[in-house]
């Protein structure tokens, strides 16, 4: 019975050692409008990622925290497109988004942008090459992953110590009352 439970623990033991969380996240690889670009009032926001994503979610925020989406985000392979709701004021404004990845951990970031002005001050400030119909670039700002796989591990580990200690307490009672 001894050797059975010890052969028991180490198996789960093996396992547990050796096994690895899936780590596939997926990453916003470019933006339209871009990370931190000047442009005229976009109709859309446009994100798109490294990997077929799912279930998106954007919001955009102005300075003062007004929400400026039109319908739902959809996403369409490792696209994920928001539409604007209205024409977007001169300003600086906040793209938040949450997509869940192929291996189904969500992911979420955010970026800014500004919408330029119709003074002729406001098209100066602008960076070079900046505008609304650039492709788009390299965005976002570090991705922020979404898992509860360290405390699935943890949860097990417990769990396993827990079934060892019982067996052993259980082997322990076992001997005691045949030697009595």
């Amino acid at each position: 019975m001894r050797i059975a439970v010890a052969a028991t623990a180490a198996a789960l033991l093996g396992v547990l050692a050796t096994a690895a969380p899936a780590e596939a996240h997926t990453t916003l690889t470019s933006s339209d409008p871009a990370k931190d670009a000047t442009v005229a009032a976009p109709a859309q926001i446009r994100l798109t990622y490294a990997d077929p994503v799912r279930f998106p979610g954007v919001v955009l925020l102005d300075a003062k925290g007004g929400h400026h989406e039109a319908g739902k985000a959809s996403a369409v392979d490792n696209h994920v497109t928001q539409q604007v709701g209205g024409a977007l004021a001169p300003g600086v404004y906040t793209v938040g988004w949450r997509v869940v990845a192929e291996d189904g951990h969500p992911v979420t970031g955010e970026y800014k942008f500004t919408v330029q002005g119709g003074s002729p001050s406001a098209a100066q400030t602008a960076p070079a090459g900046a505008a609304s119909s650039a492709p788009a670039s390299p965005a976002a700002e570090p991705v922020r992953h979404t898992s509860s796989a360290g405390w699935w591990w943890i949860g097990l580990v417990v769990i396993v110590l827990a079934v060892i200690g019982g067996a052993l307490a259980l082997l322990r009672r076992r001997s005691a009352g045949g030697r009595a």
